[in-house]
């Protein structure tokens, strides 16, 4: 039995993904075993210092330990260790990388926008939908929020912004990031009628099972806008322990809300899928393409 793992580092939660890699009918499929989620908000420190400090950097080098052990355990053969936005925009984040490797010995790579949403879209979700429609794909993360426009199955255009649910909470999005998401995503699906919306990223699978949707039906704009508004009329303590939402999803998922909302408007999009992965999936098809296919 093969078994890989997959670290993404992101603005809100630090996650290891540990899957069983197996063949069938000559593809080779994965099954997670594992998953992981510490919820370090890296991006608290990242967005308002431009550093992230001295406890937040050593949490993640005991997560990361924590992860090592782990992966021995389970005897994991490959891996890949991503960072994504906070990583990127703290000005020791290569510090930290390299204490990373000195403690852990894991190598830790911070990636761009562009390679982040490649790795997103490694989970090739679009095969499994109808190859007809033209999609456009949104993963709504703490620090950026990836696009790509799909088109009969092809990835026409693709984009991260740096709009993300940790960075509005601490008040770092700027209007002109909006405005310049707002023009690029008019650009690009301004020749295509009918789009539906893909969702992915922890906030809007926690939405989707929220909205008591069947498996593989899609999220309606009206059910999203409802939910948005019961959301919003809680408190923060009432959405914790009314609606039964962890601390660090209780807050992140109001913004994330916004941004999902705001792009199907823009675009009229009047639903959006939800499958169930993430960037570590990505991660872990991304392993699977390189090392076996």
């Amino acid at each position: 039995m093969l078994r890989y793992a997959a670290i993404d580092i992101g603005s809100n939660a630090v996650r290891l993904l540990i899957a069983d890699i197996s063949k069938q009918d000559g593809k080779y499929k994965y099954k997670k075993n594992t998953l992981i989620r510490v919820p370090l908000r890296l991006g608290d420190d990242a967005f308002l210092d431009q550093h992230i400090s001295a406890k937040k950097s050593g949490d993640l080098v005991k997560t990361m330990m924590a992860f090592k052990d782990l992966m021995d355990v389970y005897h994991v053969t490959e891996y890949l260790a991503c960072a994504t936005s906070a990583m990127r925009e703290a000005q020791n984040g290569a510090e930290i990388v390299k204490l990373i490797k000195a403690e852990t010995d894991l190598d830790l790579e911070i990636i761009e926008g562009q390679r982040e949403a490649n790795i997103i879209y490694a989970n090739h979700i679009e095969a499994e939908l109808d190859e007809n429609k033209t999609y456009l794909y949104i993963d709504v993360g703490g620090g950026s929020t990836e696009l790509s426009v799909f088109v009969k199955g092809v990835p026409e255009a693709s984009r991260s912004f740096n709009i993300g649910t940790i960075r509005m909470l601490d008040n770092q999005d700027k209007e002109e990031t909006w405005e310049e998401m707002k023009t690029w995503v008019k650009e690009n699906t301004k020749n295509y009628k009918n789009l539906a919306g893909i969702g992915t990223g922890g906030n809007i699978n926690k939405l989707f099972r929220m909205s008591d949707e069947k498996d593989n039906a899609p999220l309606s704009l009206q059910k999203l806008n409802s939910m948005y508004n019961k959301l919003t009329s809680y408190s923060l303590k009432e959405r914790i322990h009314s609606l039964g939402l962890n601390p660090d999803r209780a807050d992140v998922i109001i913004p994330a809300c916004e941004i999902y909302l705001t792009l199907m408007k823009w675009t009229g999009i009047k639903q959006i899928f939800v499958p169930k992965v993430g960037m570590a999936d990505g991660i872990i098809k991304l392993l699977i393409e390189e090392k076996l296919d």
